[in-house]
């Protein structure tokens, strides 16, 4: 049986139109709707070391790593990286976000 999101985490920053409102406010609507919490980790903050390791263990890291990054919890303990902004353009990484959406559930 499959494990269950328990939790979702997003490294992120507020002047990034890829995070903010793209990706953010969408997955917060979500979480709201299926009772997950959600975690913000903005790189411009004191959340930066805890951004820069989920993404060193489980995203996609180079030493300035695109964002938005998303990640989910599973209730197992298990995480997975489930999304990367895409550089081509906003309605790229607005189509990741509607796919991750909907498998979210």
């Amino acid at each position: 049986m499959k494990s269950k999101t328990s939790k979702v985490y997003v490294v992120y920053a507020e002047w990034c139109p890829h995070c903010v409102p793209t990706t953010v406010g969408p997955l917060e609507r979500k979480a709201k709707e299926l009772k997950i919490p959600v975690v913000l980790l903005d790189i411009d903050s004191e959340d930066e070391a805890k951004a820069d390791d989920l993404v060193k263990n489980y995203g996609d890291w180079t030493p300035d790593y695109l964002i938005p990054q998303v990640f989910v919890e599973k209730e197992d303990g298990k995480v997975e990286h489930v999304l990367t902004g895409d550089p081509r353009g906003l309605r790229y990484t607005q189509e990741v976000v509607e796919k991750m959406l909907k498998a979210l559930g």
